[in-house]
Parts: C-alpha cells; sequence; structure tokens
C-alpha cells in the first residue's frame, strides 16, 4: 500500500523520463497500470475479509471491494476517470480501519448499521476530496509539491 502512495515519486527518482520508450508507455499508461496493481494487491486484502467473524464486517468489505472492482472495470472499457472517483477505493480505507480496530481495541465491534454507516462516512470524507482532486480536477500533486517545494530547497 505504501509502494501504491509512492509510485509516481518512486518513477520520478529513478528517472523513468530518461527512458524514452519507457517514459512514452508509462506516461500513456499509468492509470490503467496503477489500478492494475491495486486491484492486484486489493485482492489479497479483500480475500482475508472473508475470514473476518463479523458479519457485518465482512459484508461491507465485500461490497466495498465489488463496487470498487466496477468502477475499475468502467474505467477500464471507457477510459473516464470519473468510474474512479463515484467508486473510490473506500475498500481500503475500511480494511485498514477494521484491522487497527482489532489489534488496539479487539472488543469493539461495528454491531450496527448506524455505527457501520458513521464509520463509512467518515473514511469516505478524506476520500471524497482525494478522489476528486486526482480523478476529476486530474491534479497531481507529487508534481505540484516538487515544483512547489523541492525545487526552492535544492
Amino acid at each position: 500500500m505504501l509502494l501504491d502512495g509512492l509510485d509516481v515519486v518512486i518513477a520520478d527518482v529513478i528517472g523513468v523520463g530518461n527512458l524514452a520508450i519507457v517514459a512514452q508507455y508509462y506516461n500513456n499508461s499509468y492509470h490503467s497500470i496503477d489500478k492494475y496493481l491495486d486491484m492486484y494487491y486489493l485482492f489479497f486484502a479483500f480475500m482475508v475479509s472473508f475470514r473476518w467473524q463479523e458479519h457485518l464486517a465482512k459484508m461491507t468489505s465485500i461490497w466495498l471491494f465489488i463496487w470498487r472492482v466496477a468502477g475499475f472495470l468502467l474505467f477500464e472499457v471507457t477510459k473516464l476517470r470519473i468510474f474512479l472517483f463515484f467508486a473510490p477505493n473506500l475498500f481500503e480505507n475500511f480494511y485498514l480501519f477494521y484491522l487497527i480496530i482489532k489489534r488496539y481495541k479487539p472488543k469493539w465491534s461495528i454491531k450496527t448499521k448506524k455505527r457501520l454507516f458513521i464509520i463509512l462516512f467518515l473514511l469516505y470524507m478524506p476520500k471524497f476530496f482525494q478522489e476528486y482532486l486526482l480523478h476529476v480536477m486530474e491534479a497531481q500533486p507529487w508534481t505540484w509539491f516538487k515544483t512547489r517545494y523541492l525545487a526552492s530547497l535544492l
């Protein structure tokens, strides 16, 4: 998950832009490559969630993954990034939230739908802005950060 968050930074550091053939393929296919790799590692998390004992958490995890896969497939077919916005990767946030809660508050559980909706809402709010920034506004945060802050340090 950490590598997924830093993939653009890693590509910039190793100099993908210096390799013309790789750079052309990478720049033209970045979002598809990124989403395929996301689906790969998220699939393993998805499989782990089948072993969860709490039925409501397990079913939520399954449905969030299916929703993301649907958005990913629609994006792949149409190349319209708006599908990634409407089917955000809330699965990953929920998965991490659940594992952290189970590790540090093992007696706490998602017992009611009301509690579940509050959790999903709180997890969705930052994700909404992230997805809007990346897939609707098509912002490139690393490029902005690099040119704005790192250039001034060097």
